[in-house]
């Protein structure tokens, strides 16, 4: 809602501006906006080569008050931390989609934003943090970036939690922008969701209850989102794990949201989500032999 107001001041200033040069003022030929070339340091050189000419995308590190919360106090990324993080979220992210169904479906699909924060955005109150947000199908917001250190690249489950399946989560919700997925999803788990109380519930429990992740059980949405997410960066023993503990009440729930997920990827993308999960994960077991010191 703040963008839209402050466009419309904008915009009536504007207007404002030309009724008054109409009036009295004198018309020169030199431009409002500024001729100079922008200066980049080499990583930002790096992200024009990599990210803006071939995907149209800005990949903004530095902290821009206009695109916070600022409900929340936030730290700059650290510029080396965000490099690594931009060579991982190619590598894992837009090569991947890439790799499976073609250079074209990025280009036309990723944000046109991509905003790296270099802290969590703490909900003080439910004892929550937000790892990532998309908005309007433009942006996509990483938070915690100060978090990725060389140890934790080692652990897969840690830097899937806080960075790989929060990549996959966000991009799905600018899918489904685009393309809204069959309304009968959210009948599934009807009756089950339990809104901003999610993180008061164990894994396990809402596995049990038809969900991959206590964040699923929020709201059909970030099911949806959820279910995609956690599939393709979970492998196949690990998905067997949770549907194990699923059980007899839970697992016919999960699968049944997991043939919807699919087929709507299938129908509206043709993108097969069994191979971008073998990609991901390839990929994935690769992060370790990446250069992330060097921008090449």
């Amino acid at each position: 809602m703040k963008k839209y107001l402050y466009l419309a001041v904008i915009a009536l200033a504007c207007s404002g501006a030309l009724v008054s040069s109409c009036n009295d003022d004198k018309l020169t030929g030199d431009s409002i906006f500024t001729t100079k070339e922008q200066k980049r340091n080499p990583f930002d050189q790096w992200l024009y080569k990599n990210y803006t000419m071939p995907y149209n995308v800005d990949f903004q590190y530095r902290l821009k008050t206009e695109e916070t919360d600022k409900s929340y106090n936030f730290v700059p990324a650290d510029s080396a931390k965000a490099a690594k993080l931009s060579i991982i979220a190619k590598y894992l992210w837009f090569d991947a989609y890439a790799e499976c169904v073609g250079p074209y479906f990025v280009k036309a699909n990723v944000p046109r934003i991509i905003h790296l924060i270099g802290s969590p955005a703490f909900n003080s109150g439910q004892g929550t943090m937000v790892l990532g947000t998309a908005e309007g199908g433009l942006v996509i917001t990483l938070y915690m970036v100060n978090n990725l250190t060389d140890k934790m690249l080692t652990d897969y489950a840690t830097v899937n939690d806080y960075y790989f399946h929060t990549m996959h989560h966000e991009f799905t919700h600018i899918l489904n922008q685009k393309i809204p997925y069959d309304e009968n999803f959210q009948h599934i788990s009807e009756g089950n969701y339990v809104s901003g109380d999610w993180y008061q519930k164990r894994t396990s429990a809402a596995n049990k209850k038809g969900f991959v992740t206590p964040y699923a059980m929020s709201e059909p949405l970030e099911d949806f989102a959820e279910m995609l997410s956690v599939y393709v960066t979970t492998s196949p023993s690990g998905w067997q794990k949770i549907m194990d503990t699923a059980g007899t009440t839970g697992a016919p729930f999960i699968q049944a949201k997991l043939d919807m997920v699919r087929a709507y990827m299938k129908n509206s993308w043709k993108l097969d989500i069994d191979e971008l999960r073998s990609i991901v994960l390839r990929r994935a077991s690769e992060i370790n032999h990446l250069d992330l010191n060097q921008l090449k």
